[in-house]
């Protein structure tokens, strides 16, 4: 299993210490750095911060969101940061949800999330290949565009630029059955928001038939400390806002997940009081027990015992959340 570094996106401004967090990770031999978007910094340009001064380690989205980019403007930042970095983007995709991409980006939310999916992904994988003039006459994306409101001049383009891999991996941001299940056909890599490896079963009929080398890298709040409940408030924190706040009442995927994976009432309980502006009791109505079995929270000792447990199912990159080099040294340590 190997180890990423995921970073997130920032908050109310630059985060000074992902840069040098980056370094140590690559310093340490993690595999991966990993970024992402809300409604605030983007994915991209951070990245490529990180890639101007780094060396070896691989540069992954986590998530690149899809309405925030026609499908051949994704491509073109994929390859043109693989150019740049040498050969060491890892393009990691998700729709986001209807509270983020109409209230954020005006745009509709798809109706059919699994078509507007595979159609995104299948526009990426041509320019990548470079085969040919991109077309595709798909349900939400349409190359060239031949809508009535158009001109009719559009004509069939291919890059000019000739990427550096036609075979750049791409990995979805999914948590659906039928849209994970889609991933495994799709796409090169599955990035899983919550991933317990007590409860992998959860996944296992989206998950009975993997490719070989298909990667499996789920993010996990990595903290070395002695107070395991002080340890696991950030997470708590984070679940409190992901399924309380990143929805709606009646339509959010995070919820839906907890609820899945066996905790609906305790899913239900924390969006009512987030959304009734009781946010920290919201955090604090997030079971220890959840947030625990997600996470890698305590001393030295019982991280090495629980990262067992990670080794046995089908993760093959451990993404590691963790503001604490510490940590990440300690990670690093028991896993090699």
């Amino acid at each position: 299993m190997r180890l990423g570094l995921a970073l997130g996106y920032w908050g109310r401004g630059p985060c000074a210490d992902h840069l040098p967090l980056a370094q140590e990770a690559e310093r340490l031999g993690y595999h991966s750095v990993w970024t992402a978007e809300s409604w605030g910094s983007d994915v991209f340009t951070p990245l490529t911060w990180i890639a101007a001064h780094t060396t070896r380690i691989r540069l992954g989205t986590a998530v690149a969101q899809m309405a925030a980019r026609s499908p051949t403007t994704t491509a073109m930042h994929a390859l043109t940061l693989d150019h740049l970095s040498g050969g060491r983007m890892m393009l990691g995709l998700g729709l986001s949800g209807p509270q983020v991409v109409e209230g954020w980006y005006g745009r509709p939310f798809p109706k059919s999330p699994l078509t507007a999916t595979r159609e995104y992904v299948d526009v990426v994988r041509q320019v990548l290949r470079r085969e040919g003039p991109v077309e595709l006459d798909g349900r939400f994306h349409r190359h060239p565009y031949r809508g009535e409101d158009g001109t009719g001049l559009g004509k069939p383009l291919k890059p000019i630029t000739h990427p550096l891999r036609a075979d750049l991996p791409i990995l979805l941001g999914a948590e659906g059955p039928k849209n994970i299940a889609q991933t495994t056909r799709i796409a090169d890599g599955w990035l899983p928001l919550y991933w317990s490896p007590t409860r992998s079963g959860a996944y296992e009929a989206a998950l009975s038939d993997l490719p070989a080398d298909f990667l499996v890298a789920p993010m996990a709040h990595v903290r070395v400390c002695d107070d395991i409940s002080k340890g696991l408030l950030p997470v708590k924190a984070m679940l409190g806002f992901y399924i309380g706040g990143m929805g709606h009442a009646a339509r959010n995927f995070h919820a839906d997940l907890m609820a899945r994976m066996g905790f609906e009432e305790e899913a239900r309980l924390i969006q009512e009081l987030f959304l009734a502006g009781h946010r920290q009791e919201a955090v604090l109505a997030v079971p220890d027990a959840f947030a625990d079995e997600i996470s890698l929270v305590g001393p030295r000792e019982r991280i090495a015992e629980r990262l067992e447990l990670w080794r046995k199912g089908p993760v093959t990159d451990l993404l590691a959340l963790s503001p604490d080099p510490h940590s990440l040294r300690v990670l690093a340590e028991l896993n090699s």
